[in-house]
């Protein structure tokens, strides 16, 4: 192999990798997993019996369990929902818990706080408990409009996922049964298996598309940004 053949070689590696590597990367983004939506506008809480700090799904990533008057049998489900989920993700700046529960049921909340605090360590700050009415439970359940029924108490083990845009988010074609609405909090295997993975999902979505909205944003402060030929001519006097 002659030197000018290896020089041409070396640099139509040099100018043509780095057009690989953005196409591969681009196509990689364009093609990335989103967590299917299967209820779209789910019924917002902020404005519901008992929500005196005015939570509100928009604009969060929202875990929402729907605990009704049977929060004295909770306790496992929040250790669980706490160890797999919280812990890994409160530090996302829009992830929040919210849990619905019965607003007669103020002392047994407390309790749970108090072992969440104490026993765990747990940093409540993105915790909201809402005490609220049965029919408000069962009203904003029923938005979300999934496969899933409230127990007597109007409570379930079952936790949601929603989006910033107050859409419910699971999967379209679960191995088990297909469409999955929400995650079984008494099961560590199905948190850990499921659950885990399409909140990774969701936080990497918005990840990506935060990223996009700064690239675009610098883009435009690079195109109007003014140049300094743009100031000397500001400066220069006009002919008149």
């Amino acid at each position: 192999m002659t030197k000018n053949l290896k020089k041409y070689l070396i640099l139509g590696f040099l100018f043509f990798f780095p057009i690989f590597v953005y196409v591969f990367l681009s196509t990689g983004i364009n093609n990335f997993a989103k967590l299917p939506v299967l209820t779209q506008t789910v019924m917002d809480i902020e404005n519901i019996e008992g929500n005196s700090a005015n939570v509100s799904f928009k604009n969060k990533i929202s875990i929402v369990a729907f605990w009704g008057g049977d929060v004295n049998s909770k306790k496992s489900e929040a250790l669980n929902l706490n160890q797999k989920i919280y812990k890994r993700f409160n530090e996302f700046q829009d992830f929040q818990f919210v849990l619905l529960h019965n607003k007669n049921d103020n002392q047994a909340i407390e309790d749970l706080k108090s072992e969440l605090v104490s026993g765990v360590g747990t940093d409540l700050k993105n915790w909201n408990f809402i005490p609220t009415t049965q029919s408000n439970i069962k009203m904003i359940f029923e938005s979300f409009k999934t496969n899933i029924e409230l127990d007597k108490s109007f409570s379930t083990p079952y936790v949601f996922i929603v989006d910033r845009d107050l859409s419910l988010r699971g999967r379209d074609d679960d191995e088990d049964i297909g469409v999955l609405y929400g995650f079984d909090s008494q099961s560590v295997a199905e948190i850990n298996n499921k659950m885990v993975d399409d909140v990774k999902i969701i936080l990497a979505e918005y990840r990506l598309a935060l990223k996009k909205n700064d690239s675009l944003f610098n883009d435009c402060l690079l195109y109007t940004s003014p140049s300094p030929r743009d100031g000397l001519l500001s400066r220069m006097p006009s002919s008149a």
